[in-house]
């Protein structure tokens, strides 16, 4: 029997989101998305949901210590590069997970903050969110917000404005997509401190997808680990996650899923 050899050229991320028990978006889309662009997806459940392709109808919040536990015994095995995060569940969470990602400050750290399922339902409370602006956001490498979540958060209308707002909260750099604006194509922008670094365009698809956030992050954090620079992974990430979406599956009642595995079916 051939044994197993050590291979430290693959690229670990871990992914810390929800459990969708339809398989479109949390931890199942960042599994397949980090995966597929060749890394190695470990991952930590921060809640279990009842959902479907058409909205949310239950979030089960894992207990917080359950939650950190789940972390520690990943980073104490396995030498994590990037870590994202998506689905917090709540504000006791968030804290605990801030408090100890500032123990690692060497992992770079992506966050798609999850405030609302696609059918609208809540996922957010209003502490949990301010928790995420004073506590993590200040560790985070990069914010990858909708257009939508970047107004909620900022509070402010204006993209640019909420693009300051947000990074003088502390996070290094902030990419808003803009699938929920009314435009010909989709707009995706990259902030830093200097301010607007660079802008992507993007043929509109006709559908509304399922885990297109999740997959966009977890794929921007899969190609980090693996040594490429933030403008080489955010716009590979941008086509993975736009092929995923072009190809995506109509399966249930509600949104498309992405397909995130069509590269190994077709090429």
């Amino acid at each position: 029997m051939t044994k197993p050899v050590a291979d430290t050229a693959l690229a670990i991320t871990l992914a810390i989101g929800g459990h969708d028990p339809c398989g479109g978006a949390g931890i199942q889309a960042d599994i397949e998305a980090i995966a597929a662009l060749g890394g190695h997806a470990t991952s930590a459940i921060t809640c279990l949901t009842v959902q479907d392709t058409c909205n949310v109808q239950q979030l089960i919040p894992v207990e917080s210590k359950t939650v950190i536990d789940q972390v520690e015994a990943v980073l104490a095995d396995l030498p994590v590069s990037t870590i994202k995060i998506g689905l917090i569940g709540d504000a006791a969470t968030a804290h605990a997970l801030a408090k100890l990602l500032g123990q690692h400050p060497t992992i770079t750290v992506i966050i798609d903050p999850v405030l609302a399922a696609g059918g609208g339902t809540p996922l957010a409370s209003n502490t949990l969110k301010q928790t995420l602006l004073q506590e993590l956001l200040p560790l985070t490498y990069l914010l990858t917000p909708n257009s939508q979540e970047a107004r909620i958060l900022a509070g402010a209308n204006e993209l640019d404005q909420c693009a300051e707002i947000l990074l003088q909260q502390g996070c290094q750099h902030l990419l808003i997509t803009g699938t929920h604006e009314e435009s010909v194509e989709v707009t995706n922008t990259l902030y830093s401190a200097a301010g607007l670094i660079n802008q992507w365009q993007w043929p509109r698809l006709p559908d509304e997808y399922h885990g297109s956030g999740c997959t966009l992050a977890a794929a921007i954090a899969a190609l980090l680990a693996q040594g490429q620079s933030l403008t080489e992974s955010l716009y590979n990430a941008q086509d993975f996650a736009w092929q995923s979406l072009a190809h995506a599956h109509k399966l249930g009642r509600g949104q498309a899923l992405p397909h995130r595995l069509y590269r190994y079916q077709h090429d």
